[in-house]
């Protein structure tokens, strides 16, 4: 995976797990790239895909924070996952991981992330 995917990737699991709260400032792209030791360049395409997803929104004379996660359709969160999903069944078969091994780890780590009223939907 692309360092820019795994740095969008924590910041995304940090917004959804409730680390990072909504209005709460980011860190500013120099910042992100001196505090990761990044390319700032990488830094940006993070930040960008985020402002893109709608996590990050910029807010003049403040800079770039956090916004609440978005709720979205029922067919829009199924078009969401459905790679994510190919690629975990895909992997999971090719390591011989059965289906109930998988939901067991889902739950695992759907308990850990302490989802709250997203995940009852």
């Amino acid at each position: 995976m692309p360092l820019h995917e795994q740095v969008a990737y924590a910041a995304r699991r940090a917004i959804v797990s409730g680390q990072l709260r909504a209005g709460v400032a980011f860190p500013s792209v120099r910042a992100l790239s001196r505090e990761l030791k990044i390319n700032p360049n990488t830094a940006h395409k993070v930040v960008g895909q985020l402002v893109a997803e709608g996590l990050l929104a910029p807010k003049p004379g403040i800079g770039t924070v956090v916004c609440a996660v978005p709720e979205a359709t029922k067919g829009a969160r199924a078009e969401l996952l459905d790679e994510p999903l190919e690629r975990l069944v895909v992997e999971a078969k090719r390591l011989g991981v059965g289906l109930e091994d998988v939901t067991e780890a889902l739950e695992r780590h759907w308990k850990r992330l302490k989802v709250g009223k997203e995940g009852k939907r």
